[in-house]
């Protein structure tokens, strides 16, 4: 099967937190990596999801280290929302 890799830079402008990973992210720029494979024997070209993955930045901003771990897109989705409305409205 062909796969399909794509990668984006999601930019948070306040702190924010994912299902499943542990602790509020810092804002700042993230790199998300996602992984497609295309499936066979349809009369069109179409891509399942394999994997959707976020490189987190290190525990302080000295450190030059990053955790890659995966997260739901829905999740993502939800934290890129909560990050666009205004401050008092996300705090609800």
């Amino acid at each position: 099967m062909a796969e399909r890799f794509t990668q984006r830079s999601v930019v948070f402008a306040r702190a924010f937190s994912l299902a499943g990973v542990e602790g509020v992210q810092p804002p700042g720029t993230y790199e998300v990596e996602t992984l497609d494979e295309q499936i066979d024997g349809l009369s069109f070209v179409a891509y399942r999801r394999i994997s959707t993955t976020i490189a987190l930045h290190g525990p302080t901003a000295a450190t030059s280290s990053r955790q890659v771990t995966a997260i739901d897109p829905a999740d993502l989705a939800q934290a890129i929302e909560r990050d666009t409305q205004p401050a008092d409205a996300a705090a609800k």
